[in-house]
């Protein structure tokens, strides 16, 4: 039986592994994971039991300098995710110096006088002497509650770091049921394994301008769903890479996303998805409302 509860922020500059930690935390894949940066883009939750204690994460947007509508919306709420929350999970790669990302997000911190555990990702990366210059150049610039090395990837410090975060709960009832692992609905969380699929598939110039909208989403009586995607981009070379040579690079990632989405829905899927156009989407506060990116 529950009868404690925290939210736990976990904030870092792109790319620093916080949605692989959340997918660790939880135990199971609830945001998606690429290499590129930037493929956070909304405040996605994820729960998890430890005992008698929820804890509720939050996966924040990379902070970042923003150059689009996307981008301020993305930074935006990586920063007021840091205020109303239990504890920030500061996390960080293990580098000896603290980056202007790091300071701002510190500085946010600060401001929402919220504890804090700094969280140093990828320890596996680097021999185990190299993390204390590490922990020196952080002490020096706030006074974290406590530090925790781990490796999100390999899952070393996980449940040492969710012991850690469960002394900053408090009592009274579970924020969510507890069979319920995401506060995502199924058919964003389709949405964002397309998006993922496409990320590893593409070329550097080509992830940043792509969003994906599901059109239909139908569970049929004999056990197969049927779901409609459009995949927008913002220039016509774009969508011609997208598609491929005789549609395979299109094909290649159906295969892939349909593959993840019976695993996710437990159930056989049917995916049709078309690619369109449209130009400067990520500027338009229309289009970024229509497909999910507003408060």
């Amino acid at each position: 039986m529950v009868d404690r509860a925290a939210m736990i922020t976990l904030a870092g500059r792109p790319n620093v592994g916080k949605s692989t930690l959340i997918n660790a935390l939880v135990g199971e894949k609830i945001s998606i994971v690429t290499p590129k940066p930037q493929t956070t883009r909304n405040r996605i939750f994820g729960v998890a039991q430890r005992g008698s204690t929820q804890l509720v994460f939050v996966d924040t947007p990379g902070f970042h300098r923003a150059r689009t509508k996307l981008g301020d919306y993305m930074v935006r709420v990586a920063g007021e995710s840091v205020a109303d929350v239990d504890a920030v999970c500061l996390v960080v790669e293990p580098k000896p110096n603290v980056g202007e990302q790091e300071k701002a997000l510190i500085e946010k911190i600060k401001e929402a006088k919220v504890p804090a555990v700094l969280v140093i990702n990828k320890e596996d990366t680097v021999k185990k002497e190299a993390i204390l210059p590490v922990i020196a150049a952080y002490s020096q610039v706030f006074n974290f509650d406590s530090v925790v090395p781990i490796s999100a990837r390999t899952g070393d410090g996980i449940e040492i770091l969710a012991q850690e975060l469960c002394k900053f709960a408090k009592e009274g009832e579970q924020l969510f049921p507890e069979d319920m692992m995401t506060d995502q609905p199924e058919r964003q969380m389709c949405a964002e394994i397309i998006r993922e699929k496409l990320l590893m598939a593409l070329e550097s110039e080509v992830p940043h301008g792509i969003a994906v909208e599901i059109t239909r989403f139908m569970p049929r009586d004999d056990g197969v769903t049927e779901i409609d995607a459009t995949i927008y981009c913002e220039r016509e070379s774009h969508k011609g890479m997208i598609i491929g040579k005789n549609g395979e690079m299109l094909k290649r990632v159906g295969e892939r996303a349909r593959h993840d989405m019976e695993k996710l829905l437990g159930c056989h899927v049917h995916l049709t998805t078309w690619v369109r156009v449209s130009k400067n989407w990520r500027d338009s506060g229309a289009n970024l409302k229509t497909l999910g990116y507003s408060e």
